[in-house]
């Protein structure tokens, strides 16, 4: 059975306490909690801080897990995206560090999970960054293994803004990409943050690669797209890809959920699912933001009751 949660990326503005209860109070069962160093964020979406990771200690440890005790609610994984390839190295090493930090806090609360990306120089080309992919990642997931927790990473381009063009700031952003990660790390404690959503813009199927990866799949992202054709069809596949289309509440989007938990449960998927709130919609204050987690949950409870 799936367990149902929210990313608390979209409610900057709460607690650790507050997202927990806002959580339980809505019949979700778990929350992937924000670990972003605290700071100015350099992206929409970035530098949330639900629990600080640098600052973690055994005492905080132990209050943080009487509060999800009280709740009945768990923290599905912790979550902290950045580009550990950045081509400026004391970028890449400063995201390294905080990553593992990261790692650290969920050895700690006894979280099994971390979810994050590869990362990506923009400006060279696949064969370039493998190279440093595979020189770079082996020691981060040897690091987790280490602690016992697994590393799940978003298939998201990041591949939406001047400064992520040409090539995006993600290397795992298709199944071909993912192939090639996991012969290169073949590592249990590597896999997916299975995000639907980001392949559909892609023209990627969505559902098939479920069944090939069903042993890497370690965490999922209910988030929707849609596509607008016309425009599409007026800038091309080559336009940057919010020019054609923009992230949505689950049913409200072009992702069939229904045909989507199904391939999940066929492959005995039981982990987490959680609701990822990028909706322009309902961006315009906090009770929109937590309406649109409301009425996430309430389509979705269609699909997954856990």
């Amino acid at each position: 059975m799936m367990n149902l949660g929210f990313v608390s990326a979209i409610v900057p503005e709460l607690s650790f306490e507050e997202v927990i209860s806002f959580a339980a109070a809505n019949g979700l069962s778990c929350v992937e909690l924000m670990c972003w160093p605290k700071g100015k964020a350099d992206r929409k979406y970035a530098g949330v801080t639900h629990i600080d990771a640098g600052e973690l200690d055994a005492d905080s440890a132990a209050r943080i897990k009487a509060c999800l005790q009280e709740k009945r609610v768990f923290i599905s994984a912790l979550g902290y995206y950045p580009n550990p390839l950045d081509a400026d190295p004391e970028k890449a090493e400063f995201y390294i560090a905080h990553l593992k930090r990261v790692i650290d806090a969920a050895a700690l609360l006894g979280v099994g999970t971390v979810n994050t990306f590869i990362g990506r120089d923009p400006m060279t080309d696949l064969e370039a960054n493998f190279k440093r992919f595979a020189s770079v990642w082996p020691p981060i997931i040897a690091y987790a293994e280490g602690k016992g927790v697994r590393i799940a990473i978003e298939n998201c381009p990041m591949y939406f803004t001047k400064d992520e063009w040409p090539a995006g700031k993600n290397l795992a952003f298709s199944p071909a990409v993912w192939r090639r990660m996991f012969e290169t790390i073949p590592s249990k404690s590597f896999g997916l943050n299975y995000d639907p959503s980001h392949l559909l813009w892609q023209q990627i199927d969505y559902l098939r690669p479920i069944q090939e990866f069903k042993d890497r799949i370690f965490h999922v992202h209910l988030k929707d797209a849609k596509i607008d054709f016309d425009r599409l069809a007026d800038v091309g596949i080559l336009a940057t890809p919010l020019e054609f289309h923009q992230p949505k509440l689950p049913g409200l989007g072009g992702i069939d959920w229904g045909r989507f938990v199904s391939a999940l449960t066929d492959v005995r998927y039981e982990g987490p699912a959680c609701i990822e709130v990028e909706d322009r919609a309902f961006e315009a204050d906090l009770d929109s933001r937590k309406a649109a987690i409301v009425q996430s949950e309430r389509y979705l409870r269609q699909f997954i009751i856990g």
